[in-house]
């Protein structure tokens, strides 16, 4: 397949890399209005530099949006237009009425996703089998400061990685209760789904890089790390005692055979076999809307 990225930012260049690596792609092309960019990048990947959008759209069969999030919406509707299969980088648009906008564009039969990209990451569906009735989740996402983002809180930068995971993953049906607390670089936010708690916390102002899920049942609990790639099982303890005047138990840890792999390369191969099948892409533009109607729900909660 011949492929496009619009926008060589970070996540630009992240992509034109994972496609230069695909069997599956024949040619590559960038834009970018940063026309120097654009032309060192697709040096740097043996890719061709389109000197306008439309002219890399007459070139390719399936493209990557990713331009800054304001912008998200002006460049996904000339690309819809144009009748190309493509990706947009989460999150789908600035704003859920933006999204809603969007996906009354896309024409029934193309195939159109967002970059979700904790959803390709393999500890996801392991999560997914292991958990049955969760009785408390948690999850952090904390950062150190970025220079990348602009123009989005860290609800709709960070959190949203697990409002998706929340959502469409741990609990795809029901209502749910929110209370949230925080600002543009802090927050939290806890749901209630039919009075389990999930709390969900994200951060610009770590020093620390953290990407944990926490999920407590009757019986274990479960700690995964998204960057490590790693799951662990607690078992409830077979002792308990007291020796010296100090609380020993004895627990049953297991490690969870993770088979590990790029995210990123997983989703644009996902992508990929998508377009050329016509099939759905696993997050779909209304997933993503749900998604960014849960993010402004929060940042409701501390806009006050």
């Amino acid at each position: 397949m011949d492929v496009g990225v619009i926008g060589v930012g970070i996540m630009g260049r992240n992509h034109a890399r994972v496609y230069s690596e695909l069997k599956a792609v024949d040619s590559l092309h960038l834009f970018d209005l940063n026309e120097k960019a654009a032309r060192d990048l697709a040096g740097a990947f043996e890719a061709t530099a389109s000197p306008t959008l439309e002219s890399l759209l007459e070139n390719v069969d399936a493209v990557s949006v990713c331009v800054p999030t304001p912008y998200h919406f002006s460049v996904a509707e000339t690309v819809l237009d144009a009748g190309v299969p493509l990706l947009i980088e989460k999150p789908i648009c600035a704003t859920a009425e933006e999204s809603r906008r969007l996906i009354e564009k896309i024409p029934d039969g193309l195939v159109a996703g967002v970059g979700h990209i904790e959803r390709f990451n393999p500890i996801v569906p392991e999560i997914k089998k292991i958990v049955q009735r969760p009785l408390y989740i948690e999850m952090k996402r904390h950062n150190p400061a970025s220079s990348r983002v602009s123009g989005s809180s860290v609800v709709e930068d960070l959190m949203i990685h697990d409002v998706d995971i929340m959502r469409n993953v741990l609990f795809p049906d029901g209502a749910y209760h929110l209370a949230g607390s925080g600002n543009e670089d802090v927050c939290s936010a806890l749901f209630s789904f039919d009075g389990t708690p999930v709390y969900l916390s994200a951060s610009r102002k770590s020093s620390k890089k953290i990407r944990m899920i926490y999920i407590e049942e009757e019986e274990f609990t479960v700690e995964g790390d998204f960057m490590a790639q790693e799951i662990y099982i607690h078992r409830k303890p077979g002792q308990y005692s007291v020796e010296d005047e100090r609380y020993v138990q004895e627990n049953i840890i297991e490690k969870v055979l993770v088979n590990k792999q790029e995210p990123l390369k997983l989703e644009l191969s996902t992508f990929l076999d998508c377009a050329a099948r016509g099939y759905g892409f696993p997050v779909s533009p209304a997933q993503a809307l749900l998604n960014m109607e849960i993010c402004e729900d929060v940042a409701r909660c501390f806009a006050a």
